[in-house]
């Protein structure tokens, strides 16, 4: 293997111009060959709402979704990618299927239509008891207000109200639309009431989940997959946000037994930092957020530290430290628990007093009991503790939680109780625990720190300021050992900004004055929102191009979006407009009559970012695990959040790029990234470094540490440039050398030849990056 490509795969029901289909993707391939990708990896293929953006909503996994080419057209995809000596990796999604538009979805349809005779009532996680809030009915929060079910008319077979349709069951026909919905097994009720009663993707309503750990189920929902790997068509499996399941561990046994034990198999697994992967799952590595975090981390001046947190304290109130983000999140995570995960919170209340066999706990109120859970939960500090290699998770933080408030004792001793028997109330305390790390801490936390925002990302840890050279080779030396086959990411369809972005806002870092007297130079009109926004936007500002009208209109969307997700002054469900505007207003004030100073500021950081970004390309690609390349990330992009980042991709400029290399004719900034990219594929291929040892290569000199070198296996050298801006402020690498091993030594990325003792300033001399074989190996 030497890299996967990942496509955002959309038919064109909502947008044709941004459509990508399978026969999209197979005009590409003699391009995805000809870069040196050994792998497509595709976005989820299984039928979905015809104007999904993402196929993560999916209706039915029975079938190849028809909007993007259906079955014959994998098929032909598969054929040209396997022609071309590629492989297909494909996403699926087991936690959750779409239930926006119930008619999409057969399973959903029949159990509104049929209730627990339905033969899906089993396929999802819903709760018929009498006390669940619905009379027994099942829930949906589709109400504008408590009464107006008067608002529901019938149309043949069907209920209806506004857009929504729903199904009658038959034999409950006749009288008014009201009496009609009386007597379904469903309740339309009203969407703040906060009683829903079926699992969901988090608190996504329209995603309801999916009971795996059924044998029907499991063979039910994955037997297109059994199809394509019988027939040869796809030959890995990405498992999306399996955390989400009742047993990842049960599930992913299983899902590797179908699909054999050869075949790649990579979890969405979100971990802590000091989290590590159960060696027992039955799996080749995770998507690569932990390394995401490792490589970013490690390019940054971490001395910063101080004044940036200086920086926040002055203009946003906090300087978001490890104190301030660590208390948080777990604010956060408990009014998440609190709110839009209380019925979550309910019923696993309920299943813990199910699950205490010797006593049901008169002595604990429910209301005690819910508190208890929800500052639990808000404690524990990963996805979900029931691995084997977290086994004392829990017991320490219930342990802490003891310590601080003795009066929790007997509610956190039922729970304690319930989660041994290994019952019901274990599952669900799992299942909610990473629900509510997802929506309070990447979901909302991430979106109101202002330190570095650029350490707000997935699986990332911004209390931590990045990390230094030591950690980082310690843990590529354990991806090596542990972990070769594991997927390296920099860039994917979750992150809240694209790599380069990233790259832009990290060299801050380096420039902290010249960030300070930029910041006193513009008045902000809500500190928080601003400093969080300003350096985002300094992020994706042109350096050396006019500002544009299409990069204004893409900022004020992603503000909207962060003002939202932040939920401090206004929030999805509850828009403040008077704050919204006021915020686009300096927005366009910045674009107007603020620009020279932005330009300015990027101007002095823009060209030590593009140094850093393609040194932290290159270490992704010659790392330990198989690096991935985002759509698109062949060129430097200004990618933002979702769905800023899903948007079409000129591969005729890519193709043009590509042939430039191929002549030696690089004279632009994208020419230079793509030969990086091809000519370190092409070495990972050559020397085949999937399974290649790694120790770390260290500099002598007086500029020793803005150096970052690894070796892989016994003729591969990587040397990089860590904080260029330093450098040239401390004048360059003066008598800064590298010790090279015994041998001849050239290096890929130019003509050079090396031995013995080289000297930084004349092997960086060119650019800011070096891959050294060892001739004649």
């Amino acid at each position: 293997m030497s890299a996967t490509y990942r496509l955002q795969l959309r038919g064109p029901a909502s947008d044709p111009s941004e459509a990508f289909t399978f026969a999209d993707a197979t005009e590409q391939v003699e391009y995805f060959q000809q870069l040196g990708v050994s792998h497509l990896y595709l976005s989820p293929i299984m039928t979905a709402p015809p104007e999904s953006t993402h196929g993560y909503d999916v209706t039915d996994p029975t079938t190849i979704n028809p909007e993007l080419g259906g079955m014959e057209g994998l098929r032909e995809l598969s054929n040209a990618v396997h022609e071309a000596g590629m492989k297909i990796l494909l996403d699926i999604v087991p936690n959750h299927v779409g239930v926006d538009v119930p008619k999409l979805n057969p399973w959903w349809w029949d159990v509104l239509k049929y209730g627990q005779d339905s033969e899906f009532a089993s396929y999802f996680d819903i709760d018929w008891s009498d006390n669940n809030g619905a009379g027994g009915r099942l829930g949906l929060p589709v109400l504008g207000s408590e009464d107006d079910v008067s608002a529901l008319t019938v149309e043949g077979d069907e209920l209806v109200y506004y857009e929504h349709r729903f199904p009658i069951c038959p034999g409950t026909e006749g009288g008014t639309p009201q009496q009609v919905h009386d007597r379904q097994h469903y309740k339309l009720m009203f969407w703040r009431d906060g009683i829903i009663n079926y699992r969901r993707f988090f608190s996504i309503n329209g995603l309801a989940g999916v009971r795996q750990e059924d044998p029907v189920v499991f063979e039910h929902s994955h037997r297109i997959l059994n199809q394509l790997i019988a027939a040869g068509i796809i030959d890995g499996v990405r498992v999306d946000h399996p955390d989400g399941l009742a047993d990842p561990f049960g599930y992913l046994q299983k899902l590797r037994a179908l699909i054999g034990p050869d075949r790649w198999l990579l979890v969405e697994k979100i971990l802590g930092v000091e989290e590590p992967l159960d060696p027992r799952l039955s799996v080749d590595g995770t998507t690569g957020y932990d390394a995401l975090r490792e490589f970013d981390g490690v390019f940054l001046n971490r001395r910063a530290v101080l004044p940036l947190g200086d920086i926040a304290a002055e203009h946003a109130g906090s300087r978001w430290d490890a104190e301030a983000f660590n208390a948080a999140e777990e604010t956060l995570k408990a009014e998440v628990a609190r709110n839009e995960l209380a019925a979550e919170i309910r019923r696993l209340a309920a299943a813990v007093r199910r699950d205490n066999w010797s006593t049901n706990g008169e002595n604990v109120s429910d209301k005690d009991l819910q508190e208890a859970l929800v500052e639990l939960i808000a404690s524990m500090p990963v996805y979900r503790a029931d691995y084997e290699s977290l086994s004392r998770v829990t017991s320490t933080v219930i342990a802490q939680m003891i310590i601080e408030h003795p009066e929790w004792a007997d509610p956190l001793d039922l729970i304690a109780t319930a989660l041994i028997s290994r019952g019901e109330a274990n599952t669900r305390f799992a299942q909610v625990c990473g629900a509510v790390m997802a929506k309070g801490v990447e979901d909302t936390a991430f979106y109101r720190g202002s330190r570095l925002v650029s350490l707000q990302e997935v699986g990332g840890a911004p209390q931590r300021c990045g990390l230094s050279p030591a950690e980082f080779h310690l843990l590529q030396a354990e991806r090596a050992r542990l972990w070769p086959h594991a997927m390296t990411t920099l860039t994917t369809h979750d992150t809240k900004r694209g790599e380069v972005v990233r790259s832009r806002i990290g060299t801050i870092s380096e420039a902290p004055e010249e960030f300070a007297e930029l910041c006193a130079s513009i008045e902000y009109v809500d500190g928080p929102t601003c400093h969080f926004l300003l350096q985002n936007l300094i992020g994706v500002w042109p350096h050396g191009e006019p500002l544009t009208d299409e990069l204004r209109e893409r900022f004020h969307a992603y503000a909207e979006k962060a003002m939202r997700e932040a939920g401090v002054r206004t929030t999805w469900f509850d828009v403040e407009e008077d704050f919204e505007d006021s915020i686009h207003a300096w927005i366009d004030d910045l674009f107007d009559n603020q620009a020279d100073k932005i330009s300015a500021f990027v101007d002095l950081i823009a060209p030590a970012a593009q140094t850093t970004d393609l040194s932290k390309k290159l270490v992704q690609l010659m790392a330990p695990g198989i690096p991935d390349i985002y759509q698109g990330t062949e060129f430097f992009t200004d990618y933002l959040v979702d769905p800023d980042n899903r948007r079409s991709i000129d591969y005729a400029s890519r193709r043009e790029a590509l042939d430039n290399v191929g002549r030696g004719n690089i004279q632009t900034p994208n020419d230079e990234r793509m030969h990086l990219i091809v000519t370190a594929l092409k070495t990972r291929t050559q020397y085949e470094l999937d399974d290649a040892s790694y120790l770390p290569v260290m500099g002598t000199g007086q500029m020793e540490r803005h150096v970052l070198g690894m070796m892989r296996g016994d003729n591969v050298i990587v040397l990089v440039t860590r904080r260029p801006l330093d450098l040239d402020k401390e004048g360059g690498w003066g008598d800064t050398t590298v010790v090279l091993p015994e041998g001849v030594w050239s290096n890929a990325l130019d003509t050079g030849m090396w031995q013995g003792e080289a000297r930084l300033a004349e092997l960086f001399s060119e650019r800011g990056q070096a891959i050294l074989t060892r001739v004649g190996s």
